[in-house]
């Protein structure tokens, strides 16, 4: 191992660092002590012995590598698993040989490697490795690199630039030879100017740790919600692993998978979905969809890195994992997931040997069998040759975040967003300060509201290792409001007598939750039924979900910029029909709508709520196609049902004109159902003009919901 005898360019950059005598463990330098000396070297020896283990471990990605023609950069996660375990055992050795004699560069080299890999954010690690090299003793030549890479960790931007100078001072009589190391302190250096640009301007944010229900002394990360965050699954590793093993390599129990509600806004304690989701070995989560009926899991395989695996919520209980098809899981290593809002696309994870860098961002789209088509790489605005990791798509389909080594990172990953338009990914903002630091930050996903973020982290102060937090958005800082003279007296003549809140600001997504729950209209038997999603001006179902057998819960996502129709269906029930006309600029909502299916009965009726005229007049609109074509099938189902078409306006306009607006309405759905094969004694035609309201005629809205067309059973 190189070592380093003299630094004179790094004693140009600490001029307030007196430079000691370095202390061997020598008799000459002990002369009174000699049994303390001898117990002393030996407690140094086991130490170092065990040391060397740990950094040998990972040493060879000091400078990143390269495989198969792609470039792994040096991370501080490879620093861990194994090597870990030995820096543990060397360092109470070395401690006792620190407390005999302190003032030994090699020792405090030592302990300062150990303490930056088992703990960065803390300053121990920049305290060793400063008096290492202000011992001026023989160490190792990377002691300003990791001096350099501590500081950063706290914080300390143009400190760390200094040593990593320093640093690439030492390997520039090499270039050639030390092209990777020189590439990674240079990619370092800019971390730093980044970092210092962002913490200089950080985030309005709430961050907060979610709590003993969710977070223990154990570690706890890859959370994922569901859109309106009821719903948490996440991996921790715990002594109740379904298992019940340790690995090997780091000691700590495997990977389960364990799941949360939120009740009443507070998230109950995680609960272990047990061993038909979880087996004996790792089981980790890797993705949910946004309605939180479709679980993706990652499974470890020594031969390929992994794989992923998909469970389907059925009532209560999750189904047994199966095996993604080969489009998804290859040879090498897939990890995270991310399922679009419409359940037909999928975003994942994948080091396959196509790809740009050592992780890139995938997607497969669902094929007409239902199964998931060749993987399409997302492309060079998003991938990098240095590696993506966690990728997760929101709900409203064209945002997406994901942990990034490139790009404009602080450190590590980082996480970045990107949005759609105009064809093309934009270019990935940093999520900025304190969302994002100088280690990895991996596996963020956001709220449907995105007013809350969810990402784990080892912040000092947590319940232990890795936690989940939660972050609030706030949104930007209001400008303040400049008071002259006559605000100032107005203020004193009726002060404020109370505070407002800082309120919490969307995030930006432009969307609807649709939720609720479907139910039997008379005797209130909560059902599973089939739920589309039609986009009307392609008159295209776009989508089928289910609602729970159980519970009779249903979620979904709806992007702004389009007409919806919804439509609910089960046998043996009239199918029950939305319509949400979501402009572009739609912001974020949350509607819940409980939905109360009639039985096929005598006197029911429904409200056809995608049927549509052009404006004052009878002719059908080609976006009515859907909602016809459904009450067609259900009419041909039921070959013996005699149904009324009726019609209704507000009550703009006059009586007569209004009843023979409605009347023609009425016809011209008569007459569409008789050109597609209906027969004729089996229509009647009625208009009602503006007599039935169903809501107030004062406004917009209600006009709106009174301009109608239903249909009522006659008979069976």
């Amino acid at each position: 191992m190189k070592t380093l005898y003299k630094i004179v360019t790094l004693i140009l950059f600490t001029s307030s660092l007196a430079l000691a005598q370095n202390v061997e463990f020598e008799k000459s330098n002990f002369p009174d002590k000699k049994d303390l000396l001898k117990e002393a070297k030996k407690n140094l020896e086991e130490g170092k012995d065990a040391f060397e283990l740990g950094k040998k471990e990972y040493d060879f990605v000091l400078e990143g590598y390269v495989e198969k023609n792609k470039y792994y950069p040096v991370s501080r996660k490879d620093y861990q698993r194994a090597g870990d375990i030995y820096f543990k055992q060397a360092q109470p050795f070395l401690m006792k040989a620190q407390e005999f004699n302190p003032n030994n560069a090699e020792l405090n080299y030592m302990l300062g490697v150990i303490n930056f890999n088992l703990n960065p954010q803390s300053d121990a690690a920049s305290k060793y490795l400063e008096k290492a090299v202000t011992l001026n003793g023989k160490i190792p030549l990377d002691v300003t690199y990791f001096l350099g890479w501590a500081l950063q960790f706290q914080l300390k931007w143009d400190d760390a630039i200094k040593y990593y100078q320093v640093y690439l001072n030492t390997l520039s009589s090499d270039a050639k030879g030390n092209a990777l190391a020189i590439e990674d302190v240079n990619k370092k250096m800019g971390e730093c100017r980044v970092g210092k640009r962002e913490v200089a301007n950080p985030q309005r944010i709430f961050v907060d740790n979610l709590g003993p229900n969710i977070n223990t002394s154990y570690p706890e990360y890859s959370a994922f919600i569901s859109a309106d965050e009821s719903m948490m699954v996440l991996t921790a590793r715990r002594e109740n692993s379904t298992g019940g093993k340790l690995d090997e390599g780091d000691s700590w129990p495997f990977e389960d998978l364990y799941q949360s509600f939120k009740v009443n806004g507070k998230w109950t304690p995680v609960q272990n979905f047990g061993p038909l989701v979880n087996s004996p070995e790792h089981d980790a989560t890797s993705g949910l969809s946004s309605d939180g009926t479709t679980m993706f899991i990652f499974k470890y395989k020594e031969k390929d890195g992994g794989d992923i695996y998909v469970s389907n919520l059925t009532g209560n209980t999750w189904s047994k994992p199966e095996h993604l098809n080969k489009n998804i899981n290859s040879k090498a290593h897939e990890s995270s997931v991310s399922l679009s809002y419409d359940s037909k696309r999928l975003y994942f994870i994948s080091d396959r040997e196509a790809g740009l860098g050592a992780g890139d961002i995938y997607y497969s789209d669902k094929d007409v069998k239902g199964d998931w088509g060749p993987a399409v790489n997302i492309g060079p605005s998003l991938n990098t040759k240095y590696g993506e990791e966690g990728v997760f798509i929101h709900p409203d389909g064209k945002t997406i975040y994901f942990s990034s080594k490139a790009h404009s990172t602080m450190g590590g990953y980082d996480i970045f967003k990107s949005t759609f338009e105009n064809g093309k990914w934009g270019e990935p903002v940093n999520m900025g300060y304190p969302i994002n630091g100088p280690d990895d930050d991996v596996f963020f996903v956001i709220s449907g509201s995105g007013n809350h973020g969810y990402f784990a982290s080892s912040k000092q102060g947590g319940y232990g290792d890795k936690d989940i937090y939660r972050i609030t958005f706030l949104g930007p800082e209001k400008p303040p409001v400049v008071m002259n003279e006559d605000n100032l007296l107005a203020s004193v003549a009726a002060p404020v007598s109370e505070f407002k809140a800082e309120k919490i600001v969307s995030n930006g997504p432009k969307m609807t939750i649709l939720k609720g729950v479907v139910s039997d209209a008379k005797t209130y038997k909560l059902l599973e039924a089939a739920i589309e999603l039609i986009d009307n001006s392609l008159n295209e179902v776009i989508a089928t979900f289910k609602s729970n057998s159980t519970t009779g819960k249903y979620l979904v996502s709806l992007p702004s910029g389009k007409n919806y129709g919804i439509a609910v269906k089960k046998d043996g029930y009239l199918f029950h029909s939305e319509n949400f006309d979501l402009k572009a600029s739609e912001e974020f909502q949350e509607v819940e709508k409980n939905i109360a299916l009639k039985a096929i009965e005598v006197g029911q009726s429904i409200v056809l709520k995608n049927i549509f005229f052009d404006f004052d007049k009878a002719t059908i609109r080609p976006e009515s196609a859907n909602e016809l074509d459904r009450l067609i099938k259900l009419l041909i189902d039921n070959p013996t049902l005699k149904i009324e078409l009726g019609s209704h306006t507000d009550s703009k306009g006059s009586d007569e004109y209004n009843q023979k607006l409605s009347q023609s309405r009425s016809q011209s759905v008569v007459n569409y159902l008789i050109g597609k094969g209906i027969s004729t004694d089996r229509l009647v035609a009625k208009g009602y003009g503006e007599t039935m309201p169903v809501a107030t005629n004062d406004t917009e809205a209600g006009r709106q919901e009174n301009r109608r067309t239903d249909f009522k059973i006659l008979s069976k």
